[in-house]
């Protein structure tokens, strides 16, 4: 807890009951923020949450689907109940579907598009709408994917929907710059992951293989570029995708 680079600072992090989102919100906590993690998994939520208050952290947990407009809402008047205001959004929340494109199902793109896209957008509308209120800036950071910036066997509907999230940083821009507010995505590559590790017992061996650094990302990787983000350090950058890859991008060697 010696780092307070985001001291006095109200964070909301959505999708973070584990993986990349838990990883973020546990390191804002250390460096001071007081954070508000959000899980669809409302116990997933609590028991984050209640580890990271055991580490020492400021943290409240808010469970619920939060592609749902009254818990979109309801996460902001909360964070704002609790702490005060808010200072960040990391709009981390989100639903991978595979699916060959020539069968790929009316529902499972409803669902998709629904937290995807739908809670994403909201989600950052409503923390702007604090943020504007309060008049002295923020800071948001959505998660998108390498897979909508190059092509991914069976997963056409996913990068479509991150890269909807990329373009959508791009033009809020206009909407947020005037208020001090900077807006840019994170592009995750392959990360080691406890589900991507459970999804793929191969995984580090073959990410490590094709990708040019030698190894699949961490969450570590992924917390530093998000916290750079989100940091005053960054309120110039704006608009952006920030890929995190180990350079696999660049390549575009397929994953088999």
């Amino acid at each position: 807890m010696e780092n307070k680079l985001f001291q006095q600072q109200v964070a909301i992090v959505s999708g973070a009951g584990k993986g990349i989102g838990y990883a973020i919100a546990r390191q804002l906590a250390f460096q001071g923020a007081s954070v508000v993690i959000n899980d669809i998994d409302s116990d997933l939520a609590i028991t984050a949450s209640d580890k990271i208050k055991e580490e020492g952290g400021i943290c409240e947990a808010f469970g619920g689907d939060i592609s749902e407009i009254e818990n979109i809402e309801g996460i902001v008047a909360f964070a704002v109940e609790k702490f005060g205001k808010l200072d960040i959004l990391l709009a981390n929340a989100g639903i991978t579907t595979y699916g060959d494109f020539l069968e790929y199902q009316p529902a499972s793109m409803q669902r998709l598009l629904q937290i995807n896209l739908f809670g994403t957008f909201f989600l950052t509308q409503a923390a702007t709408r604090q943020m504007v209120k309060q008049g002295h800036g923020g800071s948001i950071l959505i998660t998108s994917s390498v897979t909508g910036h190059a092509a991914h066997p069976f997963l056409a509907a996913y990068g479509m929907t991150k890269a909807g999230l990329d373009q959508l940083v791009k033009n809020l821009v206009i909407d947020l710059g005037p208020h001090k507010i900077n807006i840019n995505t994170m592009v995750p590559g392959a990360t080691l992951t406890e589900r991507t590790l459970i999804e793929d017992p191969d995984y580090l061996e073959i990410w490590s293989r094709i990708t040019p650094s030698g190894r699949p990302s961490t969450t570590d990787d992924i917390v530093n570029a998000a916290l750079f983000l989100v940091s005053p350090a960054s309120r110039q950058i704006m608009g952006q995708n920030l890929v995190i890859d180990g350079g696999w991008t660049s390549v575009g060697v397929p994953p088999y």
